[in-house]
């Protein structure tokens, strides 16, 4: 299984991005046994980013990354997204910029090939122009970010990126356990992996072929994921256990402030980050907040001790 964490932006006290934290946070996931991560993403701040700002970021989440991987022996994925542009053209010189900085692979972020929701065929189009506008050995994704909109795939949609032969990842949003089953089907013999974005299903996905996830709540106990990830089938009850912790503590993602949250617990973990976000206010994480991530530290880490991880 693929266990991929999205990446959040540190900040320094200025406000400026803090370059030494990324490559803490770069750190502090390798440790805790995860796959890959997903940089230049919405837990990234991307629309809040500018262009300098995501290429640098991701650059040195890249080669931090590959610097882990070569002492380790253990392969570390990057994957990166980043063009936020309303235009097919800006988004594909965005889409270059990340390309040239270092990832395994570019993450077409679903709504903006098809900006005002027009249909398949406008999704199609579009994809074909960024397609062709990228270097021909480029492995290529897809994230059905749920902001402006969250434009979900259809059958032709996927169909379509088969036949390109193109596409390696995806990180699913849809939150629906069916429609992962029959997506699973879809993609099954090819290289085209789906990744669930959702804690709640993640196991149902993976019993029923997905492979692996991709989301924020790997900001907080990634070893929970990757543990699961490796032990599903092997443990099946205990899987069942941490299925049901990480899916309820998982509805913190909507309740509370993230990536405030993160960067707050990022501090409980002994990285101390700033309570900057670009996307949201800092004064909206509050004591209460505060209390419910040292709770979810204290019961992810006692979970985590009885699994011997």
């Amino acid at each position: 299984m693929d266990i991929f964490t999205t990446m959040i932006t540190p900040y320094s006290a200025d406000g400026k991005v803090d370059y030494d934290k990324v490559k803490a946070y770069v750190d502090w996931y390798f440790e805790g046994g995860l796959n890959g991560i997903f940089a230049i993403c919405q837990s990234s701040e991307i629309f809040f980013l500018s262009l300098e700002e995501r290429v640098n970021i991701n650059r040195t989440v890249y080669e931090r990354a590959k610097e882990l991987e070569q002492k380790s022996g253990k392969q570390f994925t990057v994957v990166s997204s980043g063009h936020i542009s309303d235009t097919i053209e800006g988004q594909i010189e965005e889409l270059n910029a990340v390309w040239q900085s270092g990832t395994d692979a570019l993450i077409l972020i679903t709504n903006r090939l098809d900006i005002n929701n027009e249909g398949d065929d406008v999704w199609i189009e579009n994809c074909k122009k960024v397609i062709a506008g990228l270097p021909n050995d480029v492995k290529l994704g897809l994230y059905e970010c749920p902001y402006p909109y969250k434009r979900l795939v259809t059958p032709k949609i996927l169909d379509f990126c088969l036949s390109t032969g193109k596409f390696y990842y995806m990180k699913d949003t849809c939150c629906d356990a069916k429609v992962m089953k029959e997506r699973c089907r879809q993609l099954k013999g090819s290289h085209f992996r789906l990744l669930n974005a959702n804690c709640q299903t993640l196991l149902e996905s993976m019993r029923n072929g997905g492979q692996g996830y991709c989301g924020i709540m790997c900001n907080f106990h990634p070893k929970l994921y990757s543990w699961l990830g490796d032990n599903f089938e092997k443990e099946p009850q205990k899987a069942e256990l941490v299925q049901s912790v990480i899916g309820t503590i998982g509805f913190t993602e909507g309740g509370l402030p993230y990536p405030l949250t993160a960067k707050y617990h990022m501090g409980l973990c002994g990285i101390p980050t700033e309570n900057i976000a670009r996307n949201r206010k800092s004064e909206e994480l509050t004591d209460y907040g505060r209390d419910c991530m040292k709770q979810m530290k204290t019961a992810t880490d006692f979970l985590e001790n009885y699994l011997g991880i």
